[in-house]
């Protein structure tokens, strides 16, 4: 089993390219270099440098390598491809640029992320299904063809793929040459799914994990009261490894019981976050993560 470990802005509240609720980037780098972390994604484009000279001079100076980073929208949504296309060649370009491996793709949310008002249906029909699908292959081959990345399509709490059965129905449907899975354990545990079984099934699909976990009192309360996403997060819904539902033990044999090798992203939502929260939590669960074996 080999794991390399990384962050993300989301572990330090990130969410937007532009917030004044979020630390500012370059507190955020420092952050991750104090906390232990040599790999980071980007977050959302344009929170960081998007120049490539001085990206690479900020991580360069605080010895930080890239992984990737996302690209999110309505997939399901023919007419928003000429948006989804820009928005995956910017970021292609810059991670490829950066030596990242990884494209993230994520459905946008079928409801406003703060009042939990729907804005579109929870669950697909027959031709949003179809449009989905064929947005991720189509994103899938850019990424590969055009600038050398692997895309990983993330499944994510209130969007379009996020229960066991909607994420077994993308890998049958979807190209595997064209797109691969990021399990992220908090968000599969978020509904219920298990993280450990579903990764033991699926591993020959999955190169790049998301580690993170729920609280399994506010598990409940979200599913009881009908929590929006956004609100949980504030109400501490994701919560450190060592603290969570998710059994990060089992998870580690499983690890080793296939032999994984790829690259595990720690991502605790927080948003938002006082800007002295994060630098603590992100360092222990670095060390926790060490010390039970992974990465």
């Amino acid at each position: 089993m080999q794991v390399t470990v990384g962050t993300a802005p989301d572990s330090w509240g990130v969410w937007f390219s532009s917030d004044p609720k979020q630390i500012p980037w370059s507190s955020f780098l420092d952050q991750v270099q104090q906390a232990g972390y040599e790999w980071i994604e980007l977050g959302p484009y344009g929170y960081l440098p998007s120049e490539l000279s001085a990206l690479r001079q900020e991580l360069g100076k605080r010895k930080l390598h890239v992984t990737g980073t996302f690209v999110m929208s309505h997939l399901e949504d023919a007419d928003a491809w000429d948006a989804i296309q820009a928005e995956a060649h910017r970021v292609g370009e810059l991670v490829s640029a950066m030596g990242g491996k990884f494209m993230v793709l994520i459905d946008d949310t079928y409801s406003d992320l703060f009042t939990g008002t729907p804005t579109r249906p929870s669950r697909l029909d027959a031709k949003g299904w179809k449009q989905l699908v064929e947005t991720s292959n189509l994103v899938g081959k850019l990424a590969r063809d055009k600038y050398g990345l692997q895309l990983v399509y993330h499944p994510h709490a209130e969007t379009h793929v996020e229960y066991e059965d909607q994420i077994e129905a993308l890998l049958n449907d979807t190209d595997p040459e064209y797109v691969a899975l990021c399990l992220d354990t908090g968000h599969h545990a978020y509904r219920y799914g298990d993280p450990v079984a579903f990764m033991r099934k699926h591993h020959k699909r999955i190169p790049y994990l998301h580690l993170k976990s729920v609280d399994a009192t506010m598990r409940r309360r979200v599913k009881d009261e009908n929590i929006p996403f956004a609100l949980a997060v504030a109400q501490d819904m994701f919560c450190e490894p060592s603290e969570g539902a998710v059994d990060f033990i089992a998870f580690r044999d499983m690890l080793k019981e296939i032999n994984f090798e790829g690259w595990g992203i720690v991502e605790q939502d927080m948003y938002p976050a006082p800007f002295d929260k994060p630098l603590p939590i992100a360092a222990r669960t670095r060390r926790y993560l060490r010390d039970i074996g992974i990465g």
